[in-house]
Parts: structure tokens; sequence; C-alpha cells
């Protein structure tokens, strides 16, 4: 059996090389390299880009319109994140340095963390009735999105500047 160590901050597909490790030549000669290809398994809350880490994390319509400080899970444990007033669904955050270090530099990359408001399937009768008071004083008014109708290849013309 031989122990061998990962470095931090290794990718799927890497190759280690392992000197001396292989099997032996032939006729008795020095023994050759052993290569081994690293396989990441999957995280069930993070994904890797490079040394970015993405995560995602749901938060109550209350908590987007008012801001709050909530808990968010990294690499190294939990770390609060100032959520400010107005936050808009699939809105990012950075942390800083709290990705993948680099394996010749131990650079850390950054965590970018999205935020999806969820809204609630069902209610109780005061939180329906406040909704209700609260859609009222919105009014009934439609806020017109800039390009959200636009088809794939319009988008594509426009960045294009076609």
């Amino acid at each position: 059996m031989i122990s061998v160590t990962i470095p931090a901050g290794i990718d799927e597909n890497q190759t280690l090389r392992l000197s001396g490790q292989g099997e032996a030549g032939p006729n008795g000669g020095p023994a050759g390299n052993l290569f081994v290809n690293v396989k990441v398994k999957a995280h069930l809350l993070f994904t890797r880009h490079g040394r970015q880490v993405l995560s995602a994390i749901g938060i109550n319509v209350g908590q987007a319109m008012l801001g709050d400080e909530i808990t968010i899970q990294t690499l190294d444990g939990d770390v609060a994140l100032k959520v400010p007033a107005g936050t808009q669904s699939g809105q990012q955050f950075r942390l800083r340095h709290k990705g993948v270090p680099d394996m010749r530099t131990s650079e850390r990359g950054d965590q970018i963390v999205t935020v999806h408001v969820v809204i609630p399937e069902s209610l109780t009768d005061d939180q329906r009735q406040l909704a209700m008071q609260l859609a009222e004083s919105f009014g009934n008014e439609v806020t017109p999105q800039p390009g959200a109708s636009k088809g794939f290849f319009d988008k594509v013309k426009d960045a294009l500047g076609v």
C-alpha cells in the first residue's frame, strides 16, 4: 500500500507523479514512477470553478427587502454575510479568500454566494393579511425590465454590437 498526500487546491484530472513508486525495471532495474490521476468528489453545497467556490443561499422576502445578517457556510466554517436592504434574487456576493488555494502560491480564490429570494408557498392568516396590505401599498404598477424579452440571438447581437 502506498500513502499519497493530496495537495490543497488540486483540481479534477490533475496527475500526481510519485517518483520511484512504480514497477521495478526489467532485469532488476530501478523502480519507475507511479502516476495518480485525481478525481474530485462533488460537494453537496459547493461547486468549484477554478479557484472560486460557488454556493447559493435562500432568503425570505423580509430579509431581501429590509436587509439582514445571515450565516454562510464556507470551506473554513461559517461566516457572517450582511445582506443589504433591497437585495434582488440572483444577486451575488463575494467572500474574499474563501475559495480554493492555488497549488503553487497558496493564494486563495473567492467564494461567490448567489442569493435567491424564496417566496413562501403557503401563508398563515396573519401573513396573508400583512402581504395584502403591503401589496396595496405598492399598487398595481408593473416595472418593465429592459432586455428581458430579448431572445438568445438578440442578446448575442447586442454583445457583438451588430
